[in-house]
């Protein structure tokens, strides 16, 4: 399970079967909508200042300056309305549904049937690491038409703002709009960036987060508790930030691009070309373009609600191995 989906096993405590499944679907939902805001900001932060938009004479980009995470949020509520922050928060509650179920299905038929575990019944972490990134790489195509609709309905109230009509008039309109103009094909625009991203994201994740807790836990006073659960998870969240951001920005901008009447992409060709075009016209700092609000919110997914690989029960430094998985 993705780590903004999983509930802290402790708070459960006491659950079983339905009833667990239940309050965990429920924590999901509302955690999803508490921290969309975030995912908007980030987004629209990613698609300002796009210099590829020169070549269709859009001007749009020299009349919005440049502005932070607060500031971009405060002028959505000014500029839009309060409720606008949660634009585009029903394909995204899709996603998560979509992207954790084909993620979590994938992971365990790794765990069991392809790798197995080891003669003495431990999992070994190179597996856990491997079979990671390869679930969340599927778990992200069979989502990536949820990414793109809801990415492209975070940038409706742009648009409105810029005199643009309106390319929606909801989630299941949308749905069908891309479906009728690209065909199946059109659903996955950008899934290139988006499985990259995926790909980044968990192994930036699940390896600096074993990698601090074992220095911790081996190096330091610190035990395998609540206190290096969460510097591990502050340290492997950044770095899966910085791994992941830039494949991000490329498939933001490559999912709200504008497309002919074929549904071909009328700025970038591929993602190589999205990210030379941004690299020349903008700067390399271009790619990290939304990096604290996307941070933010796959930060307060892991200090909270757990880490998907690691067990969650706090090992001894007696007990620890770092070698092997439970």
């Amino acid at each position: 399970m993705a780590p903004s989906e999983q509930v802290p096993t402790v708070w459960l405590r006491g659950y079983r079967g339905g009833a667990r499944e239940t309050i965990s679907k429920i924590f999901t939902f509302t955690k999803t909508c508490a921290t969309f805001p975030l995912d908007l900001t980030k987004t629209r932060l990613q698609m300002q200042g796009e210099a590829a938009l020169a070549r269709l004479g859009d001007s749009a980009r020299e009349s919005a300056p440049y502005r932070g995470m607060v500031r971009t949020a405060l002028g959505i509520v000014q500029e839009e309305g309060f409720l606008k922050l949660w634009q585009g928060v029903t394909p995204a509650i899709y996603r998560h549904v979509v992207y954790s179920g084909g993620r979590m299905v994938t992971y365990e038929h790794l765990r069991e049937v392809v790798f197995g575990k080891s003669e003495d019944k431990h999992y070994p972490l190179w597996k856990s690491v491997i079979g990671g990134m390869m679930a969340g790489v599927v778990g992200q195509f069979l989502a990536n038409p949820t990414d793109l609709v809801k990415v492209q309905m975070q940038m409706e109230g742009k648009r409105k703002l810029e005199g643009k009509p309106l390319r929606y008039r909801g989630v299941h309109h949308a749905f069908a709009k891309i479906l009728a103009e690209g065909g199946i094909r059109g659903l996955w625009a950008g899934w290139v960036p988006n499985i990259q991203r995926a790909a980044l994201v968990n192994m930036g994740d699940l390896t600096t987060y074993d990698t601090v807790k074992h220095y911790l836990v081996l190096n330091t006073p610190l035990e395998d508790n609540i206190m290096t659960h969460s510097l591990s998870s502050l340290c492997s969240g950044l770095v899966a930030s910085i791994l992941g951001t830039p494949a991000d920005v490329i498939k933001s901008r490559i999912m709200n691009q504008p497309r002919d009447k074929q549904g071909r992409g009328l700025l970038y060709k591929s993602s190589t070309d999205c990210l030379i075009q941004a690299v020349q016209g903008e700067g390399f700092m271009s790619l990290y373009k939304g990096f604290l609000p996307s941070w933010l919110r796959m930060q307060s997914g892991w200090i909270t609600h757990g880490h998907p690989i690691r067990p969650s029960r706090a090992f001894s430094k007696e007990e620890w191995n770092p070698d092997h998985l439970p």
